[in-house]
C-alpha cells in the first residue's frame, strides 16, 4: 500500500498558549488531514478553526452529536470560524478533520471532522463545514475561546499525496 499522508508540520506544547498555526503550507498536496489533541486551562470551551488569518463572517457549519443517549444537531451561518471541538481541563478532546482541495483557488472549501471529548459529557460529534473563499489555503489557526491550550496538548497537520 502507498504511503500517501505525510506529515507537514507537528506542535506539542510546552506551555499554555492563545493559539497555534500552521503557516506556510505548501501546495502540493490534494487534501490536508488534521489532529489534534487537546487540553485547555480553563472552562470548556469551543476551539475555532481560520483559514488565512480570516476572522470575517466567512465560515459555516453543521453539527450531529450525541452521548449515547442523546442526539442533537444544529448548525451556525456567517460565523467568525468553524468550531471544531470544545475542550475542558478535565479529560481529553481528540480531533480529527479533513480539508479538502485546500490548493484549489476556483471553489470554496469543504471540512468534514470528528471529535470526542472525556470533559464534555462523552460527547462524540460530526461536522461539516465550509470556507467562503476561493483562496488557497496557506495557513491554519486553531483558536480556543477565552482560554489557552494546555501545556501537553498535540496538534499535527497531514497532506495527503494523490496516490
Amino acid at each position: 500500500m502507498a504511503v500517501t499522508y505525510e506529515p507537514v508540520n507537528t506542535t506539542t506544547l510546552t506551555s499554555a498558549a492563545a493559539s497555534v498555526t500552521f503557516s506556510s503550507i505548501p501546495a502540493t498536496y490534494t487534501d490536508l488531514y488534521l489532529v489534534a489533541q487537546m487540553q485547555n486551562t480553563g472552562s470548556l470551551q469551543r476551539i475555532d478553526l481560520r483559514f488565512n488569518s480570516d476572522s470575517g463572517s466567512n465560515y459555516s457549519v453543521t453539527r450531529v452529536y450525541g452521548s449515547g443517549s442523546t442526539a442533537v444537531s444544529d448548525r451556525f451561518a456567517n460565523a467568525s470560524g468553524i468550531d471544531i471541538a470544545y475542550v475542558a481541563t478535565s479529560g481529553w478532546c481528540i480531533a480529527n478533520h479533513s480539508i479538502m482541495n485546500y490548493a484549489n483557488t476556483t471553489t470554496y472549501k469543504s471540512i468534514v471532522g470528528r471529535w470526542n471529548s472525556e470533559g464534555n459529557s462523552g460527547y462524540t460529534v460530526g461536522l461539516v463545514g465550509l470556507w467562503r473563499s476561493t483562496a488557497a489555503i496557506t495557513s491554519i489557526a486553531l483558536i480556543p475561546a477565552g482560554v489557552n491550550f494546555a501545556s501537553g496538548s498535540t496538534f499535527t497537520l497531514y497532506g495527503i499525496k494523490a496516490a
